[in-house]
């Protein structure tokens, strides 16, 4: 998936696909959010420590019907696996800028920016990639299906890297072959060079999904930080 210019067939090609292979969540009984104001600038343990959630996800029960490759040309080595309450793989991290153009994120400094995301804002609007830590998913394929899985927009996760946890929510698709890609925003709070060409990382990040955990809007980066420690509180203590 790194660089990303070698899988931009493919990414476009998700990204139309995406709302038929993947159909939002429906809406969760819940009171309405203001949107974030400001963006999330770093990532905490919370009170689940990363070190709880890497030990929850030793193993592999793999639910995939194959692998994936981490970039493209890279052999298909990662496998998805799911733990009753959690989907997960373990990846590098590459930096997806699409959605609304901002300062950051543009046609100027991503040269394969795409100004939509294949889900949307509570107000109609795409995903900004820029203030909003989310996670990329597979498009549909024989290998796996996100839906089947109980994920869709909005679905809230957890990512490690270097003791760190982030919460954010599923936000776009990408090619359906490769896997290990999120926001601009979601890079930089964990520390990862957030440059949509250069930057990214080949080190290990630990993606943990939890099908049924919704945010509402799914561009509150609040609600996702809550309803994900309540999510990773529940799946720790259940290992």
């Amino acid at each position: 998936m790194h660089p990303r210019f070698l899988a931009l067939a493919a990414v476009c090609g998700a990204a139309l696909l995406a709302p038929a292979a993947l159909p939002p969540a429906s809406a969760q009984p819940s009171t309405p959010q203001k949107p974030d104001a400001t963006p999330q600038s770093g990532a905490g343990e919370g009170d689940v420590r990363a070190t709880a959630l890497l030990a929850a996800v030793r193993g592999c029960p793999q639910i995939s019907r194959g692998r994936y490759r981490s970039d493209d040309g890279a052999r298909a080595n990662i496998p998805v696996c799911g733990r009753r309450g959690a989907v997960y793989w373990k990846a590098d991290l590459d930096v997806d800028c699409d959605g609304r153009p901002g300062r950051r994120c543009n046609r100027r400094t991503d040269p394969l920016f795409l100004n939509t995301t294949a889900y949307q804002q509570s107000d109609g609007r795409q995903l900004s990639a820029e203030r909003l830590p989310y996670v990329v998913v597979p498009g549909a394929s024989r290998i796996w299906n996100p839906a089947r899985s109980g994920i869709r927009g909005g679905t809230v996760a957890a990512l490690v890297h270097r003791g760190k946890v982030l919460y954010a929510v599923v936000g776009d698709t990408g090619p359906a072959d490769l896997i290990g890609e999120a926001s601009y925003a979601a890079a930089r709070a964990l520390g990862i060079d957030p440059d949509p060409v250069r930057g990214g990382t080949a080190d290990e990040v630990t993606y943990i999904l939890f099908p049924g955990t919704t945010a509402r809007p799914i561009e509150s980066r609040r609600a996702a930080a809550t309803a994900g420690q309540a999510a990773a509180r529940k799946f720790v203590a259940a290992r």
